[in-house]
């Protein structure tokens, strides 16, 4: 529906408009890929400085992100080629606390030297984790270091202590051995299913209406997820002020933008080489239609995840592992499933 719109940012109506505005105009530039969920995060001990020099080090966390995945991308061992990818930067977990993480989408390929060519990850699978979180951190550490030598990033408050080198090599040495987490998702079904899961990411607030249970004097009650305790869904009290402190610290720089387009899919490139894309998958598909057709019968669960979008083999509980067939019971035919956990 269309409707005036408040123009107030805060607004959960128009939220949704303009998430769903803005979801319209990205599914226009999807490729006929597959498409990876990449999450990069910092250590606790990095949250103070992030928190108290948002512009700063949220542009340092951007940054660190975009040359460790160009980087490795450029590497012929892992890839050989120029990708392109969306990152959406949140800075709260479920809790309201702050926890800065950016959330990327990367098409699973990327555009040879020449731009010519369009050349796909290998086994559908995107980098080694080692490479990339060991690159990932000493780009996040090589830059907060360059940062507190020029003064773009201030040590206030609790964090005066480290204006004593001795203090500042301590902490670096502790993040060094820090535990730095980075979440890869193998490769979306379908890019419709991409699109929609980036649009829940994109255009919304730390807390959202509908985990809202009730409010009073006393404070506000929300609903969370409890991720150590198996992702159980729980009810959170806070009072007032505690509320509207944790809320706070997830209130951006005036004008700083949280989703941004790298690579191929950079503002000033994207219209080009969105052309050049279409050219290539053009050419494909024509080299692939004049071949022979070969009849193949999808399995049960090739039709369904086809028409719904949705893996039926996808272990239910922890939503990582796929369910094998193991046997078959005769003489009336059984599939029996089990889950094979990633190790």
């Amino acid at each position: 529906p269309v409707y005036n719109s408040c123009r107030n940012r805060h607004c959960p109506r128009c939220q949704t408009e303009a998430r769903r505005k803005w979801v319209l105009e990205r599914a226009e530039e999807l490729l006929p890929v597959p498409y990876f969920h990449a999450v990069f995060t910092i250590p606790l001990q990095l949250r103070p400085f992030a928190l108290r020099n948002k512009k700063a080090f949220y542009s340092l966390l951007f940054r660190s992100v975009n040359e460790t995945l160009q980087q490795l991308a450029g590497t012929s061992r892992y890839l050989g080629a120029s990708i392109g990818f969306i990152a959406v930067l949140h800075t709260w977990g479920q809790n309201l606390m702050d926890h800065p993480h950016i959330h990327c989408i990367i098409p699973a390929g990327g555009l040879s030297r020449s731009g010519k060519n369009w050349i796909s990850c290998k086994n559908f699978f995107l980098f080694p984790f080692g490479p990339m979180k060991k690159l990932f951190l000493s780009k996040v550490l090589d830059y907060f270091r360059k940062g507190l030598g020029d003064g773009s990033i201030s040590l206030t408050g609790n964090l005066t202590k480290y204006s004593n080198n001795s203090e500042l090599n301590k902490l670096f040495n502790t993040l060094y051995k820090a535990k730095w987490v980075i979440y890869v998702k193998q490769p979306f079904s379908s890019p419709l299913r991409v699109i929609q899961y980036l649009g829940n990411y994109t255009h919304r607030v730390a807390l959202s209406e509908s985990r809202l249970i009730h409010h009073d004097d006393k404070g506000v009650v929300f609903t969370y997820k409890d991720y150590a305790d198996d992702t159980k869904r729980k009810k959170m009290r806070l009072d007032a002020v505690e509320f509207i402190r944790r809320f706070l610290l997830h209130a951006l720089p005036k004008g700083f933008m949280r989703i941004r387009h790298y690579g191929f899919l950079s503002n000033g490139t994207r219209k080009r080489n969105r052309e050049r894309c279409e050219k290539i998958f053009t050419s494909i598909k024509k080299k692939t239609t004049d071949k022979p057709a070969v009849n193949q019968r999808l399995s049960w669960h090739e039709r369904i995840e086809k028409e719904t979008g949705v893996n039926p083999l996808l272990c239910k509980k922890c939503q990582k592992a796929i369910m094998v067939v193991l046997h078959e019971l005769y003489p009336k035919p059984k599939k029996g499933l089990a889950c094979i956990t990633d190790p």
